[in-house]
């Protein structure tokens, strides 16, 4: 069935070029599809413009605040227009890193279920105990929250695409990084460096019926998956399926870590409450065989060489079969 599609894109955020690019796909692809396809760059007219235009269904492919944080979802239910991913309830609280370990620990309580993600330790600070509590003059504290001491990273609390994050090999580094880290959100954190493999794990559906794609292997050419190795398409590789050497030196085992990695991908997924679609992202610490989840998309980049079409293709569904059954469950739902 064709549709009237808005595409909402670029906005405001610092991920707009990113944001961007996911909207050029979506929308060609749609039209391709035979939708009608109404491509809104984010602006003060939007309103106006879905309230004449009446779109059958919105798919959002802003990246960053306002696309990630639960504004534009909040929004759109406030109008009426269905629309593809989770409500603005699970982005705000997707949208804060520091929250994991909150929702999903409190999701196993309320099912009394086993132990599958785990994360990285961490701690939170916001620029205003930085910066006016003083806590800027305690930071020889923080290598005695982290056993494991240096290296260390240090990233916004809120946002994607690497932005502001910095590997800090040495507290001389500490500082700086933090201020980088602030310049894009009001919180920062401070995670122990987790070495080992990085997966994407791209999700599709809801609840329980919610099912992973073939996870990614990310394998960056330099220190880590930053911001420049997302847009230079030659600074990393992206490997599925993911390459069972990377994971254990034994079959078996290499199995087993993708299974559990897998597992702890939809436990987030499902503990947050996402529906439709998500992105995890993970390290799989072969040293201490666990799955470190470092963060979960509800808007996950859909360019077309981002890690979520290349799942896509690579479990046999066409992105525009993607595209056009994420339409029908929004149009169905209504919200």
């Amino acid at each position: 069935m064709s549709y009237k599609v808005a595409v909402l894109m670029g906005g405001i955020s610092f991920e707009r070029d990113f944001s961007l690019a996911s909207g050029r796909h979506v929308l060609n692809t749609l039209e391709a599809a035979g939708h009608t396809v109404l491509p809104l760059d984010t602006a003060s007219s939007l309103v106006g413009t879905l309230r004449s235009q009446k779109p059958d269904v919105a798919y959002i492919a802003l990246h960053g605040g306002h696309g990630e944080d639960g504004t534009i979802q909040a929004l759109l239910e406030y109008l009426g227009i269905p629309y593809v991913g989770s409500r603005s309830g699970v982005c705000r609280s997707a949208w804060d890193k520091s929250m994991l370990p909150t929702v999903v620990c409190g999701y196993r309580r309320a099912l009394g279920s086993k132990s599958t993600a785990t994360w990285p330790r961490a701690i939170s600070l916001s620029a205003y105990a930085i910066r006016d509590l003083g806590a800027a003059g305690a930071l020889d504290l923080v290598v005695q929250r982290f056993p494991k001491g240096y290296p260390l990273a240090v990233l916004p609390a809120s946002g994607g695409s690497a932005m502001g994050v910095s590997k800090v090999s040495s507290a001389d580094g500490l500082a700086a990084a933090i201020l980088e880290a602030l310049s894009f959100d009001d919180e920062v954190m401070i995670e122990e460096w987790v070495d080992g493999v990085e997966l994407a794990v791209c999700i599709l559906g809801q609840g329980e019926g919610a099912r992973a794609l073939p996870p990614i292997e990310v394998v960056a050419k330099g220190s880590f998956f930053d911001t420049e190795a997302r847009i230079h398409a030659d600074l990393a590789e992206y490997r599925v399926p993911v390459r069972a050497q990377s994971l254990s030196d034994d079959s078996e085992q290499a199995a087993q870590a993708l299974e559990c990695a897998i597992d702890a991908a939809l436990e987030v997924h499902r503990a947050f409450g996402c529906r439709d679609l998500s992105r995890v992202d993970l390290i799989w610490d072969k040293k201490a065989e666990a799955a470190k989840v470092l963060e979960i998309n509800v808007s996950p980049g859909m360019a077309e060489k981002s890690l979520f079409p290349l799942a896509s293709e690579a479990a046999g569904i066409g992105f525009s079969t993607m595209l056009n059954d994420l339409l029908d469950a929004a149009v169905a739902r209504q919200n």
